[in-house]
């Protein structure tokens, strides 16, 4: 087993006047993908108070504090490359990473260009990483590579599900993990009944749950995005589309989608990146609990794993940079390449291309039960055990 790279303390007292590091970049506040885009943020704006709060960082004997600069871009590709364009003409030399592969795609463009690091928990398309990019790190492996513990956990399940239909979206992520999904669940023994490929944002979904109803998988797979996956819940419950598996890769770790389905929440699968239960040590808030509590202290929006993945990009630059004692990005982006640190967050760890290592960066298995999400899947993480077959809609409780 490869050890853990120890994480470095970070320093409340230095030698020199304090300088700052200025981390950049853009994130949705507003628009479509904004309730995932404000939990990302709210995780970089935690590590930052943390950090400075506890007198900054000491780099290669130079005391820094932080500095954040994110700037709303709407859930707009076009808004977010002007945005992230803007800050390289002044001068930022680190950038945080948007919410949506359509935007950290294009995003992470420019900054390759510029040659400045970008640390992002928003984008998973394969696209991303494999343009031969240097500069870019993600923390979830590529699309293609992250539905494999899924499978793992439909082996388990008792009496094994046999067939299944994926839902996506025409987006490049949606498209890409529906892609690796299907191939993946072919390669265990899983028949697929049919593949849906909708709209990048969807209205109705009808004309699909019309075909489900006919053909009766006994899962339903949405690589679908938080918004898109409540409508099809919603919708699915109001036309009672009955399946024994709903799994959706987003929406349901969100309490906003919880709260707005009610019981109709409770059986419904979803990935799941992180959860403050586990054992982590991190440098900055102590462990993934000193973390949540840490949060919830200053912050009354609920608590997600993007919120976590939000704060560990911070205390992964900040490793680099100690690591690098230096404070250039070229140096910090060598540091970054070779990290193999412990955070709240879990181990990190990225891969040549700069994607989320699969085995240690890789989902867990949730679903929801009594309005919260339990782990299910790896059994020694587990908190709960399944509900299959899921319960009709008309007796959700």
């Amino acid at each position: 087993m490869t050890a853990i790279a120890a994480a470095p303390a970070i320093i409340g007292t230095a030698r020199a006047q304090a300088r700052t590091i200025t981390f950049g970049g853009s994130i949705p506040l507003s628009g479509r993908a904004a309730e995932t885009g404000l939990n990302v943020h709210a995780g970089y704006l935690a590590a930052v108070k943390a950090v400075n709060d506890k007198g900054g960082i000491e780099v290669g004997g130079q005391k820094y504090m932080l500095d954040l600069k994110m700037f709303d871009d709407a859930s707009d590709p076009t808004r977010a490359t002007t945005l992230i364009q803007q800050q390289i003409d002044q001068g930022v030399d680190f950038f945080l990473g948007s919410f949506g592969s359509n935007i950290v795609l294009p995003t992470a463009a420019i900054t390759e260009r510029a040659r400045k690091p970008m640390v992002q928990a928003g984008g998973g398309s394969d696209q991303i990483f494999t343009q031969g990019y240097r500069y870019v790190f993600g923390f979830f492996p590529r699309a293609s590579q992250q539905f494999i513990s899924s499978v793992e956990y439909f082996k388990t399940i008792e009496p094994r599900p046999r067939t299944f239909s994926v839902i996506f979206t025409n987006d490049a992520f949606s498209r890409t993990q529906a892609d690796g999904a299907i191939k993946d669940m072919e390669a265990a023994g899983f028949q697929l009944m049919d593949r849906y490929q909708l709209p990048e944002t969807i209205t109705d979904v009808s004309s699909v749950l019309n075909s489900l109803r006919a053909k009766t998988p006994d899962m339903v797979i949405c690589t679908t995005h938080d918004q898109n996956s409540l409508l099809i819940s919603r919708q699915m419950a109001a036309t009672d589309t009955h399946v024994k598996l709903l799994y959706q890769t987003l929406g349901p770790q969100l309490q906003s989608y919880r709260e707005a389905l009610g019981r109709f929440a409770n059986s419904i699968m979803v990935q799941i990146y992180w959860d403050e239960r586990a054992n982590y040590k991190d440098a900055v808030f102590g462990s993934a609990k000193g973390f949540a509590d840490t949060y919830r202290s200053i912050n009354p929006r609920p608590l997600a794993y993007h919120t976590a993945a939000g704060a560990a990009c911070i205390v992964v630059y900040l490793q680099a940079m100690q690591k690098a004692r230096s404070v250039a990005p070229a140096a910090v982006r060598e540091a970054l390449a070779t990290t193999d640190v412990e955070t709240l967050y879990g181990r990190v760890k990225f891969t040549k291309d700069g994607d989320g290592d699969p085995i240690l960066l890789g989902p867990r298995i949730g679903q929801v039960q009594k309005g919260a999400v339990e782990i299910v899947f790896p059994t020694e993480a587990a908190s709960a055990k399944t509900v299959y077959p899921a319960p009709k809609w008309s007796e959700r409780s």
